[in-house]
């Protein structure tokens, strides 16, 4: 389990709920990944992110079962929406 203080991992959500939201705002959802696709660049930084993503995927239904609880609402966030999945998940934990 990841020693992280819930104040700072709630800090982080809400910080980058301000940045994911000026940038739905500013070019919409498509429009973020719209960006990265004209270069090898930023097909690099998709597949990055799409790479931690899963290892959090992997890693939070792995924990989940050791600890009974339900993963799948954060599985889809993640798959929806990156990092807010794994955040929400490690605020959400008992300890």
């Amino acid at each position: 389990m990841m020693n992280i203080p819930k104040s700072i991992l709630i800090v982080v959500t809400l910080l980058f709920s301000a940045l994911t939201a000026y940038a739905l705002w500013d070019v919409g959802y498509i429009g973020i990944f719209d960006y990265h696709r004209h270069s090898s660049a930023g097909w690099q930084v998709i597949m990055d992110l799409v790479i931690v993503c899963g290892l959090m995927i992997v890693w939070m239904v792995n924990d989940a079962r050791a600890k009974g609880r339900t993963v799948w609402p954060f599985v889809l966030i993640t798959l929806s929406g990156g990092s807010f999945g794994p955040l929400l998940y490690l605020i959400t934990s008992k300890k």
